[in-house]
This record gives structure tokens, sequence and C-alpha cells, in this order.
């Protein structure tokens, strides 16, 4: 019966260690500096801010520098009663991050102020005012489709989205771009079919 090859590796490397030098002795390593621990991944739901000034750097952050310096800054209380927390001199309005499970804070322009007013207002929008904003932070919306959608229906999910910028009160001008949200890496309209219909447009 030939030995297996499994056998004759076993006593080759007993012949080699049986034949070379006796292994000298070395000097005890210092045990290596352990790495510091990285800081525990953020999980659940984004708690807003609290404070006038913790809302003011949330409402600023949704827009670049340049408009959110010197933008007037509102915050909205639970009753959706609006309180001015720093009055700005050019025609943007930021608002900082709410209620909803990730950051959402956001900036608009004087049509889109408009625009938003009207959406919680639950009124339509004023006719022929595109609005312009920014959410460079991203957004959580309990619905794509439901404007007033307070939490998802069952067996769906927030509509997250990154980085982005909008256009508001675009009525049917923008057919063609996909009216759902099953890919947010590319433009695509949030509340279709619906008096806030507006274009959602990534930036990152």
């Amino acid at each position: 019966m030939k030995p297996r090859p499994i056998f004759l590796a076993l006593a080759l490397a007993m012949l080699l260690v049986g034949c070379s030098s006796p292994p000298q002795p070395q000097q005890t390593a210092a045990p290596p500096t352990a790495a510091p621990a990285p800081p525990p991944a953020a999980t659940g739901p984004i708690a807003p801010p609290t404070t006038d000034e913790g809302m003011i750097k949330s409402a600023m952050s949704a827009a670049p520098e340049a408009v959110a310096k010197d933008a007037t800054i509102i915050a909205l209380d639970e009753k959706m009663q609006v309180r001015t927390l720093r009055q700005g001199t050019n025609m943007w309005t930021c608002i900082p991050d709410g209620p909803s499970p990730g950051l959402d804070p956001m900036c608009v322009d004087k049509n889109g102020l408009e625009w938003v007013q009207a959406w919680l207002g639950h009124k339509n929008p004023p006719a022929n005012k595109i609005g312009f904003g920014y959410m460079l932070m991203g957004g959580s919306d309990a619905s794509n489709d439901d404007p007033f959608a307070t939490a998802p229906a069952e067996g769906h999910h927030w509509v997250d989205t990154g980085p982005h910028v909008m256009i508001l009160n675009i009525g049917s001008r923008f057919e063609g771009y996909p009216a759902t949200h099953d890919d947010t890496k590319q433009p695509f309209i949030m509340f279709p079919k619906t008096p806030y219909a507006h274009l959602m447009i990534p930036v990152k």
C-alpha cells in the first residue's frame, strides 16, 4: 500500500524540525497598544433638537452656507404653530429637523415657503409659483404618495432620501419622471397626482 500524501508531508515536516537549529531565546515584545474602539453606530430614530440654538444650527444645515447664513429660521410646534427663531435678510426660510425618524431640515425660497404653508394648511398651493428647496441633510417621509401621512401604511417603511434639492409646485410639468421612490438616487416625483407634487433631485 502506498503511503498517503498527507503522511509523507507530516514525515517531511518532522524531519525538517529535527534537523533545524535549536530556537534562540527571543526578547518578549511589548504587546501592541490596542486601538480605541470606534463609537457605536447610531441606531433608531434621530431626536430633533430642542433648544433654540440647536434648532437654528439644524435649520442652517439644510442649505449652502451662503443661503443659510442670512435666512429666516422658523420652528413649528406640535400644533404646527410657527415661531420665528431668527429674522433673516434674504428670501430664504429654513426649518429645523422634525419628529420623523431621519434628518429632514429644509430651506425654501419665498415661493417654496408659500407651498409649505399651503401644504401644512391642507390648501392648494398658489398657482404658477414654482418654488425651490434644499434638503442637504436628506429627508424622511411617511409616504411618497400621501402628503398628509404621519406614519407609513401597514407593511411599508419610511421614505428615507439622501441629500437633495426640490422643485416645488410643479403641477404636471415633469411628467415622465418616476412617480415612485424605488430608486432615490435618481430624480423622482414625490406626492404625485396631488397639488403638492414636487421633483426630488439627489445631489449625492
